[in-house]
């Protein structure tokens, strides 16, 4: 019997996208409506990392989210490129 012992896919730290590129209509401490596509979360530091990472005060809506190679790609540009896409996508579908 062959088992799968493949790493989960982990974030490139410094990265960002996830807390940049999508809205987020939960509240966020210091952002009690959430955010805009495209504004920095509040609780992103200048190296692009959350200040709420492994808190219970982080979001679960962010907590949820999980990096995989679709979302997150090879780079940071192109994480941000898909995660843009993808709130264009449902923003449309919103309307």
């Amino acid at each position: 019997m062959h088992e799968n012992h493949e790493k989960e896919f982990q974030c490139r730290l410094g990265c960002g996208a996830c807390c940049i590129a999508p809205s987020i209509s939960s509240y966020i401490p210091g952002m009690p409506n959430g955010k805009p596509a495209g504004v920095r979360c509040i609780q992103l530091t200048e190296d692009n990392l959350c200040k709420l990472f492994g808190k219970k005060e982080r979001p679960l809506v962010c907590s949820s989210l999980k990096p995989s190679v679709e979302m997150c790609g090879v780079s940071n540009n192109e994480a941000m490129k898909y995660l843009q896409e993808l709130e264009e996508a449902t923003t449309a579908e919103r309307i």
